[in-house]
């Protein structure tokens, strides 16, 4: 069994985008400027964004983060979406997700520019991905694909099984494997909660994505011998033996399932830092598109 070392991989990402940044300031060029917009105090939204500030600084890259309180009315976000879709600086931009309830995810994200939508979630370039044009790629899709290809695991003619509809995750990924691309070409069967019969599958599955968001869900007896299996969940599970009081659990059981994989993604470090390397990754195109 091998792990897909996401955070190694990531690190390596994130010193091949510093060397073109660094090349981009040699000629004088525009350095990228990634922004995130955060609305209300959820520590792990915090966290992730306070994470992604940080791979800005590492890699060369500007960075504004914008904090609004929990009762920021749709009106005000919206106001301030609308600010950085003409801010000339700001190269790209995420609002970070999950969005308070009175709000309405799918207007905001309607209201992102395109061209600044560097989380991929936009109906512009989630088409586009669709038919094969070039743009922004979901950033953890876009991850995945990329931890699977610099581990040079072929998915051509592989049967990959995916546990998720979601469109941040699951129905993305669902699609890039199966298009014609260097990591792709394979034969998807995308599962959800009304999937019957989702052990036959995943017992047949050569790749298996678990974008479920329900902590170790999938079992040693669901999988074959040598599969490769990407872990995609991350759970905050009560533990009274931690310092911390709970521990991280990811979408697998990653006990019984790695004594059967080839190669199995860790959580966390497995595709958590692949994510905020492509955000990265994306806002360098950002800049490149200019």
């Amino acid at each position: 069994m091998i792990l897909l070392d996401g955070k190694k991989t990531a690190a390596t990402i994130k010193e091949e985008i510093a060397i073109e940044v660094e090349k981009i300031k040699k000629v004088g060029g525009k350095i990228p400027h990634l922004a995130a917009l955060l609305v209300g105090a959820d520590g792990a939204s915090l966290t992730y964004v306070n994470s992604k500030v940080k791979a800005c600084q590492k890699v060369g890259f500007n960075s504004t983060l914008i904090e609004l309180p929990d009762n920021t009315t749709e009106e005000q976000l919206l106001y301030e979406i609308e600010l950085l879709n003409r801010d000339t600086d700001i190269d790209g931009y995420i609002v970070q997700l999950p969005l308070p309830k009175h709000i309405d995810e799918q207007k905001v994200l309607m209201a992102v520019d395109p061209h600044k939508d560097v989380d991929g979630f936009h109906p512009t370039n989630v088409g586009k991905m669709t038919l094969e044009i070039p743009t922004f790629l979901p950033a953890t899709p876009y991850g995945i694909i990329e931890l699977l290809e610099r581990y040079a695991i072929e998915t051509s003619g592989k049967n990959v099984v995916v546990i998720g509809r979601s469109h941040i995750v699951g129905r993305p990924i669902s699609i890039l494997l199966s298009q014609k691309r260097k990591t792709g070409n394979a034969t998807v069967t995308l599962c959800h909660s009304r999937t019957r019969n989702l052990k036959e599958l995943t017992l047949k599955a050569d790749i298996i994505v678990v974008a479920l968001g329900i902590a170790e869900f999938l079992k040693g007896d669901m999988v074959k011998k040598g599969a490769v299996i990407i872990d995609v969940g991350i759970t905050r599970i009560k533990d009274k033996s931690r310092k911390s009081g709970y521990r991280l659990a990811g979408d697998v059981d990653f006990e019984s399932v790695s004594k059967k994989a080839s190669y199995i993604t860790p959580v966390p470090g497995g595709v958590g830092p692949m994510t905020i390397a492509m955000l990265l990754k994306n806002t360098l195109l950002a800049v490149q598109n200019k």
